[in-house]
């Protein structure tokens, strides 16, 4: 029986301090789940913005080269730039929809709690790999000093950009695993 003074309440008491304790940490995993969704949300909205700039500059570009044989200075520069805003902010939205690409031909025969234990392992995988690039991506972004060579834009903050869209993929990838986690222990 789990004793009542580990949870803060008195003895004959602890089942009910139990479920409170567990109640209150499902409620501050739901409030975390909806705080990242919403993070997740608007920078992918950021990236979103982006792209309509993106193909106005490119449109442009290919119609001033094509009919006046003069293209927009810099513009290959900024695609580059806005096409990695969009990229890096975002992937966390498109692993809250579950929208990156997954092989399950193996993996579907299995039963939905096997499902879970590679889910588990894979998800375990991406964020190890997500918190590498998030370091690195800080670190790079924070001792950079280049510019670019046409438009001399400086180069930092859109590799700081990848720590930012690393960490909210990071945190979607977290929320997966205890997704996959709940399952495995059957508590989905």
């Amino acid at each position: 029986m789990v004793d009542a003074v580990h949870f803060g309440g008195q003895a004959g008491r602890g089942p009910g301090v139990l479920r409170r304790w567990e109640q209150n940490r499902e409620d501050d995993l739901e409030r975390l789940r909806k705080c990242v969704h919403k993070a997740s949300y608007g920078a992918c909205f950021i990236g979103m913005f982006l792209t309509i700039p993106l193909m106005l500059l490119t449109v442009g570009d290919v119609m001033g080269r094509s009919f006046f044989n003069k293209p927009i200075p810099g513009t290959f520069e900024l695609s580059e730039y806005m096409l990695a805003v969009t990229v890096l902010l975002g992937a966390a939205y498109t692993q809250q929809v579950k929208g990156h690409v997954g092989v399950d031909f193996l993996t579907s025969r299995y039963p939905p709690r096997t499902q879970a234990v590679f889910q588990a392992l894979t998800t375990l995988a991406g964020l190890f790999i997500i918190s590498i690039l998030v370091w690195q991506g800080y670190l790079e972004g924070v001792h950079e000093k280049a510019v670019s060579d046409q438009l001399r834009i400086p180069q930092w903050p859109f590799k700081l950009l990848v720590a930012v869209g690393g960490l909210l993929l990071w945190l979607e990838l977290l929320l997966d695993f205890i997704a996959s986690v709940r399952q495995i222990a059957g508590r989905s």
